[in-house]
């Protein structure tokens, strides 16, 4: 997994889950997942130790990759995750 220091992350598609919680985080995601084709990319900006640590983890498990993860200075992280 790739850290990536206040660059720009492009995606075919972004999902804002700052506002949910867990497990809501990953439902959210996993359905936007199911939405896409495979090889493209999903930009999830989510906020809270609990999503930061379960979404990559729960992601790979299913066959997507993390190409990217970076915290920002306002507490939401981004992930930038391609479908598998």
């Amino acid at each position: 997994m790739n850290s990536v220091c206040k660059q720009e992350l492009s995606s075919d598609r972004t999902l804002d889950i700052t506002s949910e919680t867990c497990p809501m985080t990953f439902v959210r995601t996993r359905l936007a997942l199911d939405r896409m084709p495979s090889g493209a990319t999903l930009l999830v900006r989510l906020r809270g130790e609990e999503p930061r640590r379960n979404i990559p983890r729960t992601a790979v498990e299913q066959g997507h990759a993390v190409l990217a993860q970076q915290d920002l200075p306002d507490g939401v992280t981004e992930l930038l995750l391609r479908k598998g």
